[in-house]
């Protein structure tokens, strides 16, 4: 994200569609709004990417499944809105004391978070159902709890898919002056202290998104330095809908029934944001700002990556807690995110299975494949990271 933490979850757009395209994003399906250079990828002349497809596409031959349109994904759906659903009538209708609004919020942040990463997500990148009007309502669910489903799609399965953890070209690595992530940014002296202070300011992600950049983006038909096309016909309509339905469901709906409490409404609010925000940008941290993940910097005019664009998401991406069904249902599959980096259009439903496929073929080609084995591990590793990136400028050599 520009100028704020990771921002995650969002639509398919016509003239970026391919951006999703089976099995994988691919670099030249790449179609820039703007005039920002994009750098180029290497051909995959030893056939690691060719193989991952042909023994994908194997699997879901011999196990007769459908890569989309699981009916554990319509079930699973199904149970986290009646979860969304009733944490809300809790905290909004029913709750008249402290201790039964402060697990409701907390009930209502992890049910929205969760219809982020297992609902949405899979719908903005075209891996829920072979239905684009299927997918579009999936991934519309962004627009329902408080950030544009439009603005994600270019930030998150463009920007953010293709040029993994580059300088300039992935949005999600850019918090501006508060946060380092990557060697390649300058360092300042605030950054000595990020590893204790980034942690609050990821919380703010939600808020922010609710109720500023999302609008400025728009406005300023730009992001990071990347320069957007701004929402027209049914995009606009879908994107002011989205703010005046997430709007009236997360403040004026609550403050319209508890005005003369206003002060907690606003207080409920800002913890239920908080903890949205502070879970998804942790997710997303996990997997990329982590000790094992690269941060790989452009050659030549013009710009070039080392790596194929294949190998280039395996070495940037980080798998955490795999071994764990209840992480693997709540974060929708998200702590296997190299598959779905190299497999975007495939329902997480199936990420397990596929992980060690591509984890074999990954050490047959001799490509590492990284993993952390809890989420603790990874959460550490990231703190280390963070510390690292703010006293040193460049990598320090391990002994």
């Amino acid at each position: 994200m520009n100028n704020s933490v990771p921002r995650l979850l969002g639509i398919n757009i016509p003239s970026l569609e391919l951006i999703t395209a089976h099995p994988a994003t691919t670099p030249s399906d790449v179609q820039s709004d703007g005039h920002w250079p994009r750098p180029k990828f290497p051909k995959d002349t030893v056939g690691f990417h060719t193989e991952l497809k042909k023994r994908v596409a194997a699997y879901f031959t011999e196990t007769k499944l459908a890569e989309r349109d699981a009916w554990q994904m319509y079930l699973k759906s199904a149970i986290i809105m009646v979860w969304l659903v009733a944490s809300y009538i809790g905290l909004v209708f029913y709750s008249e004391h402290w201790f039964q609004a402060l697990p409701a919020a907390f009930s209502l942040a992890f049910a929205m978070a969760a219809v982020g990463m297992a609902i949405q997500h899979d719908g903005g990148h075209h891996g829920y159902s072979r239905r684009n009007w299927i997918n579009r309502i999936a991934g519309g669910t962004m627009d329902m709890i408080g950030a544009s489903s439009y603005l994600w799609h270019r930030k998150h399965a463009v920007f953010h898919h293709t040029y993994v953890n580059i300088l300039d070209q992935d949005t999600d690595i850019d918090a501006g002056p508060v946060g380092r992530f990557s060697p390649h940014q300058p360092r300042y002296k605030i950054h000595r202290f990020q590893h204790f202070y980034l942690w609050f300011l990821y919380g703010a992600m939600a808020i922010r998104w609710n109720l500023l950049s999302d609008y400025m983006e728009v406005a300023k038909g730009k992001i990071g330095k990347h320069r957007i096309a701004r929402p027209k016909g049914w995009d606009l309509v879908q994107f002011v809908a989205g703010k005046i339905f997430s709007t009236s469901f997360i403040i004026a709906v609550p403050l319209y029934y508890h005005w003369d409490q206003w002060y907690w409404m606003v207080a409920y609010y800002g913890l239920v944001m908080w903890l949205l925000g502070f879970v998804l940008a942790i997710v997303f941290q996990l997997a990329h700002v982590v000790e094992e993940a690269g941060f790989p910097s452009t050659v030549g005019e013009p710009a070039t990556v080392e790596s194929t664009w294949a190998v280039h998401q395996v070495e940037t991406t980080v798998d955490f807690a795999r071994t764990s069904p209840t992480l693997t249902w709540m974060l929708g599959g998200l702590n296997f995110q190299i598959v779905h980096h190299l497999f975007p259009r495939i329902s997480h439903i199936h990420y397990p299975a596929l992980a060690r496929i591509i984890e074999k073929t990954c050490n047959e080609y001799g490509i590492k494949y990284n993993e952390h084995p809890t989420f603790w591990a990874g959460l550490v590793s990231h703190y280390r990271w963070l510390r690292t990136m703010g006293r040193y400028d460049t990598i320090p050599a391990k002994a």
